[in-house]
This record gives C-alpha cells, sequence and structure tokens, in this order.
C-alpha cells in the first residue's frame, strides 16, 4: 500500500461554502459513519483469517485507513453543516448496528467467499466516491473523494491479491455470483440505511428502514454516470474469474445501467 494520507494532507482553505449540495452533504454525513465503523470490521476479519498471519498487518492497515476515510468525510461535513455531531452520531450507529463479532469462520462459507465479497464491497465503495468526485462542486470534497476513490482501488488489489492465494477455482461460478449478488445485496440491510438515520436525525426521531434507504438511495444514486458503474462491474467480473471486458462485459454493463437508471428515477418519484 501507499502512504497513508491524513487530514492535514486536505487544502481546508479551499473550502467554498456557495458550492454545497445539501443532499450531498446528508450522503456524506451517512458514509462517514460506515467509514469510521471499520474496527468492527477489522475484528471479524482477524477472527476469520485467525491463522493468516501475514494478512494481520494488512488488515488492519486497510482498517486504519477506512477510518480515516471516515475522519475526513465527517470533518467536511462539519464544515458544510456546522450542527452535524459526528461522535454522537456514530456512538448512536455503533450502539444499533452490529457485525457478528464473535465468530471464528466467514459467514460467507469459506475464506475464498469472504475476500470476494470484499472485492466486491471495494468495487462499489471506489465507484461511489469516484461518482462524488466527479459530481460534487465543492473543490475539497472534490479532493477528499479522488484520495479515498484511490484507496479504494488499492484496496480491491489487496483483497484480489489474497483471493488468489486462497484458490478461488476451487469454487463454481454459480457460487460465486452467489456470493457476489448477496454482497451487492446486502447494500439494501440496515448499514446504510441506519447510518443515514444516525447521521442526519436525532434520536428522538423513529428509525424507518424503507424511509431511511430511499432517501440515502436518492442523494447517492443520482451522482453515478455510466462510466463508474461500468467500470465496477468490470471489476467485479475479474474477481468472480469472468472477462472484464468484451461481449459479455458489456451487455452486463449496460443492463446494469438500465436498472440503475430505473431505480434511480423510481427514488426521484417517490420523494416527488
Amino acid at each position: 500500500m501507499g502512504r497513508q494520507w491524513g487530514l492535514d494532507d486536505i487544502g481546508w482553505e479551499n473550502f467554498d461554502p456557495t458550492k454545497i449540495d445539501p443532499d450531498m452533504v446528508m450522503a456524506v454525513k451517512a458514509a462517514s459513519l460506515v467509514e469510521a465503523n471499520s474496527r468492527d470490521y477489522v475484528t471479524y476479519l482477524l477472527n476469520v483469517f485467525k491463522d493468516d498471519v501475514d494478512l494481520h498487518g494488512l488488515i488492519r492497515r486497510w482498517g486504519d485507513e477506512e477510518e480515516m476515510h471516515g475522519l475526513a468525510l465527517a470533518a467536511w461535513a462539519k464544515h458544510a453543516d456546522p450542527r452535524f455531531d459526528f461522535e454522537d452520531s456514530l456512538r448512536r450507529f455503533r450502539a444499533g448496528y452490529r457485525l457478528p463479532l464473535d465468530v471464528t469462520d466467514s459467514v460467507r462459507g469459506s475464506r475464498a467467499a469472504e475476500l470476494l465479497a470484499r472485492c466486491v464491497v471495494e468495487c462499489g465503495t471506489s465507484s461511489y466516491y469516484s461518482a462524488i468526485r466527479d459530481a460534487a462542486e465543492e473543490p475539497v470534497l472534490k479532493q477528499i473523494c479522488h484520495m479515498i476513490a484511490g484507496d479504494e482501488f488499492r484496496h480491491f488489489k489487496l483483497f484480489y491479491d489474497n483471493l488468489k492465494r486462497y484458490n478461488p477455482d476451487q469454487m463454481s461460478l454459480f457460487s460465486k455470483l452467489r456470493v457476489a449478488l448477496g454482497r451487492i445485496n446486502e447494500a439494501d440491510d440496515d448499514e446504510l440505511s441506519y447510518a443515514f438515520h444516525c447521521a442526519n436525525f436525532g434520536a428522538d426521531m423513529p428509525y424507518d428502514r424503507v424511509r431511511s434507504l430511499n432517501a440515502y438511495g436518492r442523494r447517492a444514486y443520482r451522482n453515478y454516470r455510466y462510466g463508474h458503474l461500468a467500470r465496477a462491474i468490470s471489476m467485479m467480473m475479474k474477481a468472480i474469474g469472468l472477462q472484464p471486458h468484451g461481449p459479455v462485459a458489456a451487455i452486463t454493463q449496460r443492463g446494469a445501467w438500465w436498472l440503475w437508471a430505473r431505480r434511480t428515477r423510481k427514488l426521484e418519484r417517490t420523494a416527488a
């Protein structure tokens, strides 16, 4: 991995409050909580790979970088909205959303499946922060998301390189697709929706998973362009063991974009 950057590497003096998008601020607040909660993922992964000591240092470094992403996003959100109480929001989020930290084996069924699932996550996060970077007009947010997107691409390579160590060819194509699609569908679980709720509403507001998920999705999906999703699909296909380019990839990318655009329009209509 490259040099880990910190808050002092960000050009805060370039912050421009006139170029803030309030909807994007809400999405960034939610993302800051998810990223800052990396310590639970580190604990879980260290449990799963308990005897793979060569991987332990990389997992801890990955977790440190993810936590830094959360701190940077939170610092920007505080610039954009001084009322944002990151510490309290993170405390509430951690109290209400917990990973299975007492397990000793992957919930995916195998270590190879776990690493494949991590690859899928990094595909999504790298495309997400690339999309925000390209959609944002505020220069400091652009810089932060550019650095985070670069980290997430490297994280994909980290998990992909270690996936190859665990002989993923022992998994059938159907099994790989099931793991990948299952992890994508988990984006609709409580993590993102509850993070959005905790980041943007007070403790006195009742949590509504569907409402929060739709509110987050409407603010996040609109930032994507075809190229962002197409790159994520190519990375995902590479992790699965399929050709990342060519006719099958192109058809998959167009189909995924059609579904993405359809869902985005539906969320906009629901909000209206």
